[in-house]
């Protein structure tokens, strides 16, 4: 059992919620907002001190925020400043770096690395050793499976960083890296082990090293299954559209189809 209230270590200036469950031998720093329902289990840290803690004598943590109903898995480390919404969901010893947003019922996979300034849109799906370098951006519903990496150094080492953009419902591939500065567009499909060093306009199938487009990804025709893109008319699990259909729940929401 791992909610034993042993070795727990939270400071007096933090808030917890309602129905909130922490893990034995976690730490909760200064100015940290757990709100309701969440867990967090054993051998986390929120709100790890940014570095000038060290030095600073007045130094006062940046607020901290786990959003409603989130979960956070063992040996985690979230450093102070980040804004978790609700319902995400991380992996074990994840690391997230200061500053970044995570939009609501998004998954940080296990062993992931977010940098820092990253914001993260609802509904994305960070797979397993997933990399994501300061001042990247993330639209909504955006899966990066396991070992993609966006970079922000267009020179190493220099001052100079540029994250990357991916747009609404694009999906990453397995391996496959972004580099610094790199724009793509919404609904994409960036096949494994590719290397994107140019803007990818919306709607297209890139592949290769040095990536290339191959074609609109919707005119992509898979044996014996036919048109599988976008995807959101096939998949609905873990989204807001499940059981209604997405176009549904687009109109719902007042939305244009994309």
């Amino acid at each position: 059992m791992m909610f034993n209230n042993l070795n727990l270590r939270i400071s007096p200036k933090a808030s917890i919620g309602k129905n909130v469950r922490i893990g034995d031998d976690t730490v909760i720093f200064d100015n940290v907002v757990i709100e309701d329902n969440v867990t967090i289990t054993h051998n986390c840290i929120i709100g790890e001190p940014l570095n000038s803690y060290y030095s600073d004598p007045e130094y006062g943590n940046p607020p901290t925020v786990i959003g409603r109903g989130s979960l956070i898995r063992s040996h985690a480390i979230i450093y102070a400043g980040n804004r978790l919404g609700e319902q995400v969901s991380t992996g074990h010893r994840v690391t997230l770096r200061e500053n970044n947003i995570i939009g609501d019922h998004s998954v940080i996979g296990t062993l992931s690395d977010l940098q820092g300034n990253v914001i993260i849109g609802k509904y994305c799906r960070l797979y397993s050793n997933v990399h994501i370098a300061a001042l990247s951006v993330l639209g909504d519903f955006v899966a990066l499976y396991p070992y993609v990496v966006m970079t922000n150094d267009p020179y190493p080492p220099s001052d100079d960083l540029k994250g990357g953009t991916i747009g609404d419902y694009t999906q990453v591939g397995t391996h496959s890296t972004i580099l610094a500065g790199v724009m793509i567009g919404h609904n994409c499909l960036i096949g494994a082990l590719s290397v994107v060093s140019k803007t990818v306009s919306d709607y297209s199938l890139v592949m290769g090293e040095p990536a290339k487009v191959i074609m609109d990804v919707r005119n992509y025709v898979a044996l014996g299954k036919g048109h599988l893109y976008p995807w959101m008319n096939r998949f609905s699990r873990g989204t807001p559209w499940d059981g209604i259909g997405y176009d549904a729940w687009m109109k719902a929401k007042g939305r244009k189809k994309r």
